[in-house]
């Protein structure tokens, strides 16, 4: 591979990994078990006030 080739395709490459990581994806952000749980229960807190009102 000469010099001229092995270059272009490094800087391809970087191209191509910076417009992927610019992407935006259709997957919904990761929430952790103990967010889940907290976003629950304030919830459910905020449903009781609801009610008793």
């Amino acid at each position: 591979m000469n010099r001229r080739k092995k270059i272009t395709q490094i800087l391809t490459k970087k191209a191509k990994k910076a417009n992927a990581k610019n992407q935006m994806s259709n997957k919904p952000r990761y929430v952790s078990k103990a967010d889940r749980e907290k976003m629950e229960n304030s919830e459910s807190d905020n449903a009781a006030v609801a009610e008793s009102l």
